[in-house]
């Protein structure tokens, strides 16, 4: 025979330190239904084609291995890249490349357009470099210098998601413009006097400017370039978000019972 339950049975005290609730590894993307975006992947897809058709015209115009030394062509590649393979993850509705890479995509073709427009083809900056472009390289002179680079931030502020963008990632970013300095002041070492385009812009010309000067351009255009990297940020998380996923999990819930 069982003893009796008692009637009034005292409260148990609270355990101290309880275990916390462990995250969800489940990622969100396992339970959102992932969406194709066609008009994104199209967009990007074009950009890709017209940067990639501009590269190799420019490639078969001039000196290919002078061609491939620029800064602006090496940035249109990589644009090239990012875009062809953002397009397909926005096809098949897969997950976007990682918003370093794609920010400093960007980052680099906005650099190349500025320079150009307010240094090397400016009438007025002491920095210009002649000849004017003449033919067909006026033609790809403004798609990588201006359509690409317009191209780019239309695809960051109306096709990609905001907020992607981090204040951590602007430093990192820097690092292939600062080893790009260094690969045009030794290519202009290795080069013997007199070649042409020996140094590939007049301000990193060390012949005629001496290393004082263009380490003191450098310095000032890397702040250039941090303060632009930054207003990509800031631009990225105060403009409203073009990108809306439903909000569907996947779970179905059905009438109640009874």
């Amino acid at each position: 025979m069982t003893a009796p339950i008692p009637r009034d049975i005292p409260d148990l005290p609270a355990l101290q330190g309880g275990p916390a609730l462990l995250s969800s590894p489940v990622p969100a993307t396992a339970v959102v239904t992932p969406a194709r975006r066609p008009v994104t992947a199209i967009f990007r897809l074009l950009t890709a084609a017209t940067a990639a058709t501009a590269v190799t015209a420019e490639l078969l115009l001039g000196s290919p291995l002078h061609v491939l030394s620029q800064f602006t062509i090496q940035s249109s590649i990589l644009l090239t890249l990012v875009m062809t393979i953002s397009a397909c993850r926005a096809w098949t509705a897969r997950r976007p490349l990682p918003s370093a890479l794609t920010g400093a995509t960007l980052l680099y073709v906005a650099i190349g357009a500025l320079v150009h427009h307010l240094l090397v083809t400016n009438p007025s900056s002491p920095f210009t470099t002649p000849p004017p472009p003449t033919g067909w390289h006026v033609l790809t002179d403004q798609i990588l210098h201006t359509a690409i680079p317009v191209a780019a931030l239309v695809n960051l502020l109306l096709l990609t998601a905001s907020g992607q963008l981090h204040l951590r990632q602007t430093a990192p970013w820097l690092l292939y413009p600062l080893a790009y300095l260094a690969f045009s002041l030794a290519r202009g070492e290795l080069l013997l006097p007199g070649t042409p385009n020996r140094y590939l812009y007049g301000f990193l010309d060390v012949t005629e400017h001496g290393y004082k000067s263009v380490l003191g351009n450098a310095l000032l255009l890397g702040l250039a370039f941090y303060a632009l990297a930054v207003l990509l940020v800031t631009l990225d998380h105060i403009r409203p978000n073009p990108v809306h996923h439903r909000a569907k999990t996947g779970f179905r819930l059905g009438p109640p019972v009874g």
